[in-house]
């Protein structure tokens, strides 16, 4: 649960912008209805854990939210009766066996102290404001959700203990030195392989297709040539600068908040410079080193006889940043420099040219140009930044406000008309005709927006949903108007789609098919680059490769590894190619791997393996608990 709740706090509140993801964990969250224990009528239970019950109303409530994130993944895509039936199940599985975790971490004596609990509150990130924790941020953001911070803390002190009890079990882990070597055999093994590549084009101009082939790949691909989903929509946006554009601005107001801010608007002296620099060659080398010395001052000469600056430094600076400039530095403060630069260019006096400074960069020549003493910006000369920032600071604390007391008037029904809480709360209305799951101009597609919008209760249109965060500083309401479901596009409209995807499948299917041809001949003793010249293709000469190697086609890459060993003789396989065509494949070695060839990359396997091994050590234990426990399903709980 309370992963879910981290995530919900990053997704809907303004400060935060995480993004929810599909759910596919054996820890999935609960969502924002988890167990809890409280009586309820014998009929009213959708599952009993060890007699503990989770209400019908839980699992239904987390089953639609799961719905949501996986019709957002699935672009709207239904899913079929069969798929449904074992999410289902799966979310079932997800609450039995974080309940059992739970006993049995209390049974077991695991505890998180008061300590714990407050630091894991604290430092839960969608808590904080300019990084620390804020009290009023965490609870207007478990308000959002339904849950008080009492009850949060208490959720906390939970995944605290069930957490100390799984990190027990997985840190027991280990493998031995014969499992590691084995690992690394297999990991970093490689194989022997060469390949041809048969085009798709090659073969497209023998594919004759009519309006019959036409319509019965149509037929048989109904989901492919579907409308997208779409809504219109009506909204209503809070924005802080709005909000700042309508703060009324005192003086005596202003002239508190520059008196409290006064270090923010404070300078350091600042000078502007020209240099240029003469590189030494090989610092450790003495000649080289009197060598740059030697042309620095050189060039300080051409300085004193007259010559232009700017025209010097084109000609002789070794910085790339600033030679193209004429040696400009522009303004900067002495913390930007290096020691002996700053230390010299900071005892000048405008207008005058320093003898050559040595840095580890080399020789510099310095020009002072101007000084900008240290100096608080007043009141008078910044009013417009100062007003600006302060307009923003005051705008910030109502756009909180005001987003609270908009979810609350929201959560307890009490309007249903836009226009009214536009009004209310000081928000621009607006509509998209056309909003897609893929979003729509100006709001834009993010996932949290578009996942409210294509909800069971937005779509009913009877509800004004939301606030969703688009931004830090701007939120939406909004209200379905019109429904667009997915449709059948008229077989006209996708006509050109349809005959390109016959085109593919049809000369895909012919170059495999030259493929296992060429097999034929290959198992029969042809030569092989023989047989892939009568297929009009070249092949690059064997070559052993690793798991990983990004120079192969994944599919070649993975047909590979997945061959058996060749025994005596090549293996040769035809694949079909993603993206049309199909590859001929000979295997002819395998070379078993070692550590220490990828130090690197040995570990991560050692580390990937652990998981693995940790994973497993978890899985066998749910198991067991499951297996001793006392589990009662009601099938009747998502009709």
């Amino acid at each position: 649960m309370l992963q879910s709740i981290s995530d919900k706090l990053k997704s809907q509140r303004w400060l935060m912008t995480g993004l929810l993801g599909l759910l596919a964990l054996i820890f999935a969250a609960w969502g924002a209805y988890g167990i809890v224990n409280v009586s309820f009528s014998p009929q009213d239970y959708g599952l009993k854990v060890n007699g503990e019950r989770v209400s019908t109303e839980t699992l239904n409530r987390a089953w639609q939210e799961r719905q949501a994130q996986y019709a957002q993944a699935l672009n709207g895509a239904t899913l079929p009766p069969a798929q449904t039936r074992m999410l289902q199940q799966q979310l079932l599985n997800e609450y039995v066996r974080e309940t059992l975790l739970r006993q049995r971490a209390q049974a077991s004596g695991y505890r998180a102290s008061d300590a714990q609990v407050l630091a894991a509150y604290q430092s839960e990130p969608g808590f904080q404001v300019d990084g620390k924790f804020s009290a009023l941020a965490a609870k207007t953001m478990l308000a959002q959700i339904g849950l008080t911070p009492e009850t949060y803390e208490a959720e906390r002190r939970q995944a605290l203990q069930i957490s100390q009890l799984t990190e027990g079990i997985q840190l027991s882990d280990f493998l031995t030195a014969a499992q590691l070597n084995r690992i690394y055999a297999l990991e970093n093994e490689q194989r022997e392989v060469r390949y041809a590549l048969l085009p798709a084009e090659r073969y497209a101009a023998a594919a004759k297709i009519d309006d019959a082939q036409i319509k019965a790949w149509y037929d048989a691909h109904p989901g492919d040539y579907m409308s997208p989903e779409s809504v219109r929509l009506q909204y209503a946006q809070l924005s802080l600068d709005a909000i700042a554009g309508q703060i009324t601005v005192k003086d005596e107001d202003l002239q508190a908040y520059y008196d409290k801010n006064k270090s923010r608007y404070s300078e350091n002296e600042k000078r502007h410079a020209h240099h240029i620099l003469i590189s030494i060659g090989d610092a450790k080398d003495a000649s080289a080193d009197a060598a740059a010395l030697a042309k620095a001052q050189r060039v300080l000469a051409e300085l004193k006889a007259g010559k232009d600056f700017g025209e010097l430094a084109r000609k002789y600076s070794g910085d790339p940043g600033s030679a193209t400039q004429g040696g400009d530095l522009g303004w900067a403060e002495q913390s930007a420099y290096v020691g002996a630069f700053a230390a010299a260019l900071f005892k000048m006096q405008p207008g005058l040219t320093s003898d050559p400074v040595k840095t580890q960069f080399g020789y510099h020549i310095i020009k002072l140009d101007e000084i900008r003493p240290a100096h608080v910006l007043t009141l008078a000369d910044g009013r417009a930044r100062i007003e600006a920032e302060y307009r923003r600071a005051q705008a910030s604390e109502i756009f909180g406000d005001r987003e609270e007391q908009l979810q609350q008037k929201l959560e307890k029904g009490e309007s249903n008309d836009l226009a009214t809480l536009a009004t209310q709360f000081g928000l621009q209305l607006g509509e998209v005709k056309d909003f897609s799951r893929s979003g729509g101009a100006p709001l834009g597609g993010k996932p949290e927006l578009v996942q409210a919008v294509f909800s069971d209760d937005a779509l009913s249109g009877n509800r004004i949903g939301g606030p969703v965060a688009l931004a830090e500083d701007k939120l939406v309401i909004f209200k379905v108007l019109e429904h667009q479901a997915p449709a059948p596009q008229p077989i006209a409209s996708v006509r050109d789609e349809v005959i390109a995807a016959i085109r593919k499948d049809s000369s895909t299917s012919a170059a495999q098919l030259a493929a296992k041809e060429a097999i034929k001949q290959l198992d029969g003793g042809a030569n092989f680059d023989a047989v892939i010249k009568t297929l009009g293709v070249t092949a690059a000469p064997a070559a052993f490769v690793a798991r990983g190697d990004p120079q192969l086609p994944v599919q070649v890459r993975e047909a590979a590894f997945a061959a058996p060993y060749p025994a005596g003789k090549p293996e040769y396989r035809a694949l079909p190619l993603d993206n049309g065509g199909a590859a001929l494949l000979l295997l002819s070695g395998v070379r078993a791997g070692t550590a220490g060839a990828n130090p690197k990359n040995d570990e991560q396997l050692v580390m990937q393996y652990m998981r693995r091994d940790r994973d497993g050590d978890m899985a066998a234990y749910l198991l067991e608990l499951e297996h001793r426990a006392t589990v009662k399903r009601n099938p009747s709980v998502f009709q």
